[in-house]
């Protein structure tokens, strides 16, 4: 297998002139209620005899977010190409405007071979954001729209470079230092969201837990003040993890139960305990319940919340974050088979709980509680866990935030505040109550399914009998895991959604 593209940030100040140096694309932002050229578009377009000034009155670049056009340098320029990018209305500017600026700078710097990518796309925001802020944004931004997932490919007519530069370009050393702190902040966030969607991505025949739990404990090898315990099948069976052993019976590759530990000596005295939970299903068939055959292959993907945990502990450790976190991952292969589980089944869980099983296709759940009252059992403050879970929170949603549910209205409020940070949206729904008594069993204490209505809100219901009174909140991420085609922004494939997220969560915990 090859290597995804190496991609390399850094910070260069540079001389008076912006718009001179050497680079095989200059990147610029352009707003699409923009009056006029700004300093450095007039300075970029005297030199190229008034080529941007044409493009604009031709109208064939109206700088609308998500858009972006090539210039090509003269002798009087320093970059071979200069590349506007459109960010849209500037009173409806966020900091997600840069990081999707950068995201389509990075992306078309691979798709025209670009060996370095200067960005001076935070010029244009005077000092509408902090540098810092800014930094970090195109950091994410880079990483997410370089990234291509083929690792497999073996021939390609065109090939690609193997290494992308990306620096971010400014005169001001004041602002060059600021710049620098937040592009660090934004590699090890963007450089763990990569590595996340590569695990996602990878099928089901090189991913099944035993695959993932190894990958965890390399994982924690390389990093540090992180640990990681694994539960073999034998171990599940001798603490009683029915949900993960249940989802697993089918299939030859038998479940695991992953934990990982970051806990920086000494540095989180006060700080509260927060456990993240992801469900790690390596491939959904349904099980006997088993799923249409049209798109099954996504199903590779059912791994993804547990993928988003992994790809966070990373980021948080490289950050060296003053926290205690948990990454609790509960991993199994949902197939049919003469050892599956069945419909009529009762299972008890780790809690004790047991659990009548209505339809094998609802196993998210059956690991998931098990996760969390092993999350509860280490006496975690806070409990998020984040799940492919439900096809109906894509029915409410689409494919444009996940769903968020808990039993916290200051956490649930903090997950929409790191959500704006980080550009990765969510969308409160409920599940009080009324939902969790439609998942009452009549012949054990739950059911794994309620009625057709309200899916997302009666699966994140059954959750939350498992936590207790510990504080907790559910992401449902269903329809935002895989792009089923490439964007403007970034190539197809999983999204490594949530890295962004709960990274951006803890690093708010510490601001507070």
């Amino acid at each position: 297998m090859k290597e995804i593209i190496d991609v390399g940030l850094k910070t260069r100040k540079v001389g008076p002139d912006i718009a001179g140096p050497k680079t095989d694309m200059l990147v610029v932002g352009r707003f699409s209620d923009g009056k006029g050229l700004n300093k450095l578009e007039k300075e970029l377009n005297s030199r190229l005899d008034g080529a941007i000034d044409r493009l604009i009155k031709l109208s064939d670049f109206k700088a609308k977010e998500g858009t972006s056009a090539v210039v090509y340098g003269s002798d009087r320029t320093g970059a071979k190409r200069i590349l506007l990018v459109g960010l849209g209305e500037k009173k409806k500017a966020t900091l997600d405007t840069v990081r999707k600026a950068a995201a389509i700078a990075a992306k078309r710097g691979v798709e025209l071979k670009a060996k370095t990518v200067s960005l001076a796309l935070h010029n244009v925001f005077g000092g509408r954001f902090d540098a810092a802020a800014m930094g970090r944004a195109m950091g994410e931004g880079a990483y997410f729209g370089s990234y291509r997932y083929d690792e497999f490919v073996t021939e390609s007519e065109n090939g690609r470079l193997d290494r992308l530069k990306v620096e971010v370009i400014d005169s001001d050393s004041a602002k060059i230092r600021k710049l620098t702190k937040g592009l660090s902040c934004g590699t090890a966030i963007g450089r763990s969201q990569s590595y996340a969607r590569t695990l996602a991505n990878r099928p089901a025949n090189v991913i099944n837990p035993p695959a993932l739990a190894a990958e965890a404990r390399k994982l924690a090898r390389g990093l540090k003040n992180v640990s990681c315990t694994i539960f073999d099948e034998k171990q599940l069976k001798a603490k009683g993890m029915g949900g993960v052993l249940a989802v697993g019976a089918g299939s030859k590759s038998e479940p695991r139960f992953i934990a990982l530990k970051y806990s920086p000596a000494g540095k989180a005295v006060g700080k509260p305990t927060v456990a993240l939970v992801g469900k790690a299903i390596t491939f959904d068939s349904g099980g006997i319940s088993i799923k249409p055959a049209p798109n099954m292959d996504q199903m590779k993907l059912d791994k993804s919340g547990g993928i988003a945990v992994l790809g966070t502990i990373k980021a948080i450790a490289e950050l060296g974050l003053p926290l205690n976190v948990y990454g609790i991952v509960p991993s199994a292969e949902n197939m049919p088979g003469g050892s599956s589980y069945r419909p009529g089944d009762i299972i008890t869980t780790y809690s004790g709980k047991t659990v009548e099983v209505l339809n094998t296709d609802a196993e998210g759940r059956m690991i998931l509680c098990d996760g969390l009252a092993y999350a509860v059992k280490q006496k975690c403050d806070v409990i998020i866990d984040i799940a492919t879970l439900t096809g109906a929170c894509m029915v409410a949603l689409g494919k444009y935030m996940a769903g968020l549910m808990g039993n916290d209205d200051k956490l649930i409020k903090q997950l929409q505040k790191a959500a704006e940070d980080s550009g990765e949206k969510v969308w409160p729904m409920p599940s009080g109550d009324e939902y969790a008594k439609e998942m009452k069993s009549k012949i054990a204490d739950l059911k794994n399914t309620g009625s057709k209505w309200g899916g997302a809100c009666t699966a994140a219901a059954f959750l939350g009998q498992f936590v207790g009174d510990t504080v907790w909140a559910h992401l449902d991420i269903a329809g935002m895991d895989i792009f089923t085609k490439a964007t403007e922004y970034t190539a197809e494939g999983s999204t490594g959604f949530g890295v962004r997220l709960l990274t951006t969560y803890l690093m708010n915990l510490l601001e507070k």
